[in-house]
């Protein structure tokens, strides 16, 4: 008799359905709430822009944060079920004290946590799916970051359309019930799920010793991060500033008697992602074929350019609206995040995989730590960063952000230019995961 995880949907374990959906609804939660956020804390709690921007770019730099040492909680001693079942639950709670303005604080930082223990040990269950050689398995992680972006498209469509019609809390409900909905999946389904790895003593002396080698590429690992933090510093505006801009400098009006809901436009990002990322997986591989391989940072590098050119666009059309007293027309955001999320997707997917391929065998963990960390530490510039939306122009703040992307794309291209093919300096095999 076939063993349960062995049994196929789609082409692929069962298993790998069940955590697409699992993720698709947790998605759904997180990204329903973070619509939500920076509307809930400028017109219900009456919080200033200046302080709305310092927490929503804290809270998700924690977001980024919880997950480094969540994972080595899960391997060390929960195991990754039990991670997730806890941190699962443990979500849900804080989307439903959302509802309660004295727990605000406690709600966010609960959120966090539980994200913590989530995230990473949903997505390394995706390995233990395949056996060795499983050519199924270079694919595995692509149908799974369709779930994510699923789960992200649909959020601020049904969240954010509660939120803005029938109050606030009724869009955080929702997002608390879509975490409820990826526990009862992730529980109904785990016969299909791979059996937890050892842990402990048992996990640690069978990771090799990490020579100078390894140092010197996580040394260059870090370089790397750095940089991306400081690109980070504009692309994470999209919940934040770009939030703001969507309500008070934006026309959204498309008929008369109907506007576009200003949590709508964060449903475009994922959008997008699905619509190019084919496209673009199509390019990179008639290039490949054709024997014109883009070096990795040189990728990156033009990612954070057009980043930087989306937001100088914004500047332009900010400055034209603020001579004529106008709002500019909604079809310029939609270009704007045409623009961005392109950008986006020559530099992060990219960068996720570089981290991933350089890791020292049995550090991968860690490698991917170190992507987080810029997650961290991006959100916090992010975030300090929006606090001058109020004190500068929409058209000097947009050129602003626009110039810390393209520090970040010059930082890039010239460490690009000096180190040649970084995958050069050692690569260990190919590994994905997940980055928000």
């Amino acid at each position: 008799m076939i063993p349960a995880r062995d049994k196929n949907w789609f082409g692929h374990p069962r298993g790998l359905t069940i955590l697409f959906l699992t993720e698709m609804w947790e998605m759904f939660s997180f990204f329903g709430m973070r619509a939500l956020l920076v509307y809930y804390m400028t017109k219900h709690l009456d919080m200033g822009q200046e302080y709305s921007s310092l927490i929503y770019g804290a809270y998700a730099a924690f977001v980024y944060f919880t997950p480094v040492f969540g994972g080595m909680v899960a391997d060390r001693w929960l195991g990754k079920r039990n991670a997730v079942m806890i941190g699962g639950a443990t979500m849900a709670l804080g989307h439903f004290m959302m509802a309660s303005e004295p727990l605000f604080y406690p709600a966010l930082a609960t959120i966090a946590l539980g994200n913590g223990l989530f995230l990473p040990s949903l997505a390394s269950q995706i390995e233990g799916l395949y056996r060795d050689g499983d050519p199924r398995s270079k694919s595995a992680y692509n149908i799974y970051y369709v779930g994510v972006n699923l789960g992200a498209f649909l959020a601020p469509l049904v969240c954010g359309t509660l939120g803005e019609t029938y109050g606030w809390h009724w869009g955080f409900a929702a997002a608390g019930f879509g975490m409820l909905i990826s526990l009862v999946i992730y529980l109904a389904g785990a016969r299909y799920l791979p059996p937890e790895p050892a842990r402990g003593g048992a996990a640690r002396a069978a990771r090799p010793p990490l020579d100078r080698a390894a140092r010197d590429r996580f040394a260059l690992l870090i370089g790397i991060a750095a940089i991306v933090v400081v690109f980070r510093g504009a692309y994470e505006q999209v919940g934040n500033t770009i939030a703001l801009w969507a309500d008070s400098g934006v026309d959204r009006e498309v008929a008369a008697g109907w506007t576009i809901p200003m949590t709508w436009f964060q449903a475009l990002d994922s959008l997008i992602v699905f619509a190019f990322t084919p496209l673009l997986v199509a390019r990179w591989a008639r290039l490949a074929k054709r024997g014109v391989e883009t070096p990795w940072l040189g990728k990156m590098a033009f990612g954070a350019a057009i980043v930087g050119a989306s937001y100088l666009m914004l500047a332009l059309v900010a400055a034209w609206c603020d001579a004529h007293g106008t709002r500019a027309s909604w079809i310029w955001l939609v270009g704007w995040f045409v623009l961005m999320t392109t950008g986006e997707l020559y530099i992060l997917p990219v960068g996720l995989g570089l981290f991933g391929r350089m890791a020292p065998e049995g550090f991968r963990a860690t490698s991917i730590a170190t992507w987080f960390f810029a997650g961290f530490f991006g959100n916090l510039l992010a975030g300090a960063l929006g606090t001058l939306w109020s004190q500068l122009s929409h058209a000097w703040f947009f050129t602003l952000i626009g110039a810390v992307a393209g520090m970040a794309a010059t930082l890039l291209y010239m460490l690009g230019r000096r180190l040649g093919d970084v995958e050069s300096h050692g690569t260990a095999g190919a590994a994905m995961a997940l980055a928000r």
